[in-house]
């Protein structure tokens, strides 16, 4: 199985790299780093970068797709070489999947028209223009299409996945072996959750007010 990874400018790193963890511990399975071009790609904070070994057009079919977000989406958008590569991996793939506004390139590129779909929870309207149905939970599967809400929530689809490909007994021992057993000092993960003057300076603040 082959695993292609999309790189961006200001791609969110925990986006990509949470799923990297996960689902490339995959019984034989190969995740390769694609970008327009090869070479390091820069996150969101530019303090690091992760490195693209092969150009989107050198994996033309690969088996999984993930898509991440990240304030680098929004210049993304209107990319004809991403979105073609998008409709054209999404022939051959068995899964197609996003991490966090990954899911508003996956919109864009008309593949989540009528199906349902998760985003992080300033993006989720986002999802209704591109014909989508947006959805607060976690992790979201409609046929092939895995779409995981913000950031962390990476590694709960990347551990789903898992769970469906290589077995329970498998996604729980790449669970135990990452040693991922949240135990968060505070409870204001969601929208739902978290104090509501928090909630609205986030809104308030986010590129998707407008949308």
């Amino acid at each position: 199985m082959r695993i292609a990874i999309v790189l961006f400018d200001r791609f969110t790193a925990l986006d990509a790299v949470g799923p990297y963890e996960t689902l490339g511990r995959l019984p034989g399975a190969e995740t390769v780093f694609v970008a327009e071009r090869t070479g390091p790609v820069r996150s969101d904070t530019g303090a690091l970068a992760l490195t693209a070994d092969r150009s989107l057009s050198e994996v033309p079919d690969p088996d999984l797709v993930v898509v991440p977000g990240g304030p680098g989406q929004s210049a993304q958008m209107e990319n004809g070489a991403l979105l073609d590569w998008l409709r054209t991996a999404d022939r051959t793939t068995t899964w197609t999947t996003s991490v966090c506004t990954g899911s508003l390139l996956l919109a864009a590129a008309g593949l989540l028209r009528g199906r349902r779909a998760t985003s992080h929870w300033l993006a989720l309207d986002a999802l209704k223009p591109y014909g989508a149905e947006p959805t607060g939970e976690r992790v979201v599967s409609d046929g092939k299409y895995v779409t995981a809400a913000g950031v962390s929530a990476g590694i709960d689809m990347g551990l789903t996945l898992v769970g469906r490909i290589a077995g329970d007994d498998h996604a729980r021992a790449v669970q135990l072996l990452t040693e991922y057993d949240p135990q968060p000092p505070y409870d204001a993960g969601s929208p739902e959750k978290a104090p509501a003057h928090l909630v609205a300076e986030l809104r308030a603040g986010s590129r998707f007010t407008l949308t």
